[in-house]
């Protein structure tokens, strides 16, 4: 369930949210469409204002409107005063717009009563929606009460149209962070998360939300895309090591990082603190990363070709949005789909591109496509993946059971009274797609717009 990028099959059924799936289920971590001016900056839409308590008087109970006034008698015009002209209007500065506030008041109201409404427990919602608005209306914007937080990030991963590991949603845990803001503070707690989510072995969804955004503050920002990621390194010919780590290993060693140029080499976390501001680097230590050595079960040689993965894929560089409240400090993770890394990060030409050593070192015919030798290399390939993971007692899970697994979650959703949306092109796998049963129906269309979500984050 790696859980949580760049060729997109081009089926659709509805516009999906920019960016990947939060857990990127289906596709590879290196696989989110990479941010473009306008996309990991694109202008959210406006919500529909959601009315306040004050303003919810029903049609019903309107006041009927008045009738119209009789025409007023006509006036010989020998007897009409001589027009006067208007007085200037000048203009009212009671009536002149007020700014928006920070946080949407709407987006606040709708994520305050849908929190009441799915946890009864939490008892009547106006107190607090009072107060939420109150507090929004005082300093432009609200701090969320920590069931609030724990709730609203649970449902962003319920949310997430490009995940098909939502079964586990109400799973998640949820680290409390919003009192630190520094980068060391951070760094500190990204490297607990990464021990706490890994578990010696037994992967365990986490997301650990730190400060968010306020009015006039921005909060800090990571700058990977993962916690755990690998540099490439620009060679004479070619890059050495993962070419989507290549940008980040650049800007890391301009700061200062001493890189060995491994084809496996775990780039250091880079953390900004206000915009404009020299970013900070930091070395993971080595109990933060637990990687696993591949090998086959049918293949001795596979060993040799020393490939290895790491074990917790924690996306870093989303913005977990709640209620209006915007968290862009807020890595989460979940556990990987072995296609992600079989299919995807060791396969795809422009990550590892491991296919074409698989196939020699298999003997098959590569003369030509009709041979479908790819194809059998990326099985091999996807087989030794599983086989390793499995070996070494660290989570993983396959497409065929995953896609069982995503349909359980959609009847549970169903009898819930609740949609799933899902972008089909995404909760596909990426091997033997046609051999799953969620490739052959359709989903709830998806709305961009749905919140919690953990979205593009914005830029400075």
């Amino acid at each position: 369930m790696s859980l949580i990028f760049n060729r997109l099959r081009t089926r659709r059924t509805a516009a999906a949210p920019s960016g990947g799936c939060p857990y990127a289920h289906a596709h590879a971590p290196g696989a989110f469409p990479q941010p473009v001016p306008a996309l990991f900056p694109q202008t959210p839409q406006t919500p529909q204002t959601v009315p306040t308590p004050a303003a919810q008087t029903s049609a019903a109970q309107a006041p009927a409107p008045a009738a119209a006034p009789a025409p007023a008698p006509q006036t010989p015009a020998s007897q009409t005063p001589a027009a006067q002209p208007p007085e200037p209007q000048l203009p009212d500065p009671q009536l002149s717009p007020a700014p928006p506030p920070f946080t949407d008041p709407g987006r606040a109201a709708e994520f305050i009563r849908q929190f009441h409404r799915e946890q009864p427990a939490a008892g009547d919602p106006q107190p607090r929606l009072r107060a939420v608005l109150d507090e929004i209306d005082r300093t432009g914007s609200y701090r969320h009460t920590p069931a609030e937080l724990a709730y609203g990030a649970k449902l962003a991963w319920r949310n997430a149209a490009r995940c098909i590991g939502r079964l586990y949603w109400r799973s998640l845990v949820v680290r409390d962070l919003r009192h630190l803001s520094s980068a060391d503070d951070i760094a500190t707690e990204c490297f607990e998360h990464l021990r706490t989510a890994g578990n010696s072995g037994r992967i365990r969804p986490v997301v650990s939300v730190f400060a968010p955004d306020r009015p006039g503050r921005p909060a800090a920002r990571i700058l990977n895309q993962q916690l755990v990621r690998y540099a490439g390194h620009r060679v004479e010919d070619g890059v050495v090591g993962d070419p989507a780590g290549a940008v980040l290993a650049a800007r890391a060693r301009d700061l200062g990082w001493k890189c060995a140029e491994d084809r496996f080499e775990v780039l250091p976390l880079l953390i900004q603190e206000r915009p404009g501001e020299r970013p900070v680097w930091y070395g993971l230590p080595d109990d933060t990363t637990l990687e696993v050595p591949l090998s086959h079960p049918g293949y001795e040689w596979f060993a040799e070709l020393g490939l290895r993965w790491y074990a917790v894929p924690a996306i870093s560089d989303m913005t977990l949005e709640i209620g209006g409240v915007r968290y862009p400090t807020a890595p989460f993770n979940g556990w990987y789909m072995g296609t992600e890394i079989g299919a995807r990060n060791l396969a795809d030409a422009d990550r590892y591109d491991m296919l074409g050593t698989v196939a020699e070192r298999l003997g098959l015919d590569t003369s030509s496509d009709r041979t479908l030798w790819r194809d059998r290399a990326l099985i091999e390939l996807n087989i030794a993946v599983l086989h390793s993971f499995q070996e070494a007692g660290v989570t993983i899970t396959d497409h065929h059971t995953e896609s069982e697994r995503f349909l359980k979650h959609v009847a549970q959703e169903k009898r819930l009274g609740r949609p799933t949306p899902a972008d089909w092109s995404w909760i596909v796998p990426p091997v033997s797609g046609g051999l799953t049963p969620v490739y052959h129906r359709y989903y709830d269309p998806v709305d961009p717009d749905q919140r919690p979500a953990f979205v593009a984050r914005e830029p400075w």
